[in-house]
């Protein structure tokens, strides 16, 4: 793993104006992997921007390969369009869609049959850590997609402390780390040849601040980034910090 990974998760924002303006402002580092994942209606224009500075991700797909299924968009789709990453199971798509463990491995399976590489988002509600019970909870989310794990050529773990997602609070790099640990441990279990190259990124307010304090741990090997990705100079400060 000699690439820290940095994606960027615009969420549903963002426009063409900014689309531009983000891609001319990135830096281009040898020993960091940047991703952006816009709306799926942006995917194209970034990878025409692109230039080898960044990859793109699509922020889902559809568990289908196809069919009649309005308003989704396939994994091959997003291969189309020139999207290299896809994000799968991210907390607001498990609890505004109701996707389960099994609608999360299904959509993995296409990811991977599209030759893309799934991150595949794990997190625990604050009710679950307060009540001592956020690592059973991630391990389970992990756990629950091994034959993605074993089989993907290229995939990546994010963990996102729900109660940490946009609202400006952040696991302490301890807490991150003992995640981090054990998200590991679940890796090795389940999927022992491919664990030790599997990146592990953390991601819930994600900022410029906060940055060098989490890529001080050879634990952390990459951040999932959300409202800061949005800020093109605080963004760029982020991907300097996981070169350092």
């Amino acid at each position: 793993m000699t690439q820290r990974l940095v994606i960027a998760n615009w969420k549903m924002n963002g426009d063409l104006a900014f689309v531009e303006a983000l891609a001319s402002s990135l830096p281009s580092l040898a020993n960091v992997q940047t991703v952006i994942a816009p709306p799926a209606v942006y995917a194209l224009r970034l990878a025409e921007l692109a230039q080898e500075v960044f990859k793109v991700g699509l922020q889902d797909v559809g568990r289908h390969e196809s069919g009649a299924h309005t308003g989704e968009v396939s994994a091959a789709m997003a291969r189309d369009l020139g999207a290299s990453v896809v994000l799968v199971g991210h907390s607001e798509r498990r609890s505004e869609h109701a996707e389960d463990d099994a609608a999360v491995a299904a959509k993995c399976e296409q990811i991977t049959a599209a030759e893309l590489m799934p991150v595949i988002c794990v997190g625990e509600t604050l009710a679950e850590r307060e009540s001592g019970k956020a690592i059973d909870r991630v391990r389970a989310q992990v756990m629950a997609q091994k034959q993605c794990l074993r089989n993907a050529k290229e995939v990546a773990i994010a963990y996102e402390p729900i109660w940490a997602i946009g609202t400006g609070k952040s696991a302490t790099a301890t807490e991150a780390v003992q995640m981090h640990q054990a998200i590991r441990g679940a890796l090795e279990e389940v999927a022992p040849l491919a664990a030790p190259e599997i990146r592990i990124l953390y991601g819930g307010s994600v900022n410029a601040e906060n940055a060098p304090e989490l890529f001080a741990y050879s634990d952390i090997q990459g951040v999932l980034v959300g409202g800061a990705s949005l800020d093109t100079e605080q963004f760029a400060a982020i991907i300097r910090a996981a070169a350092n």
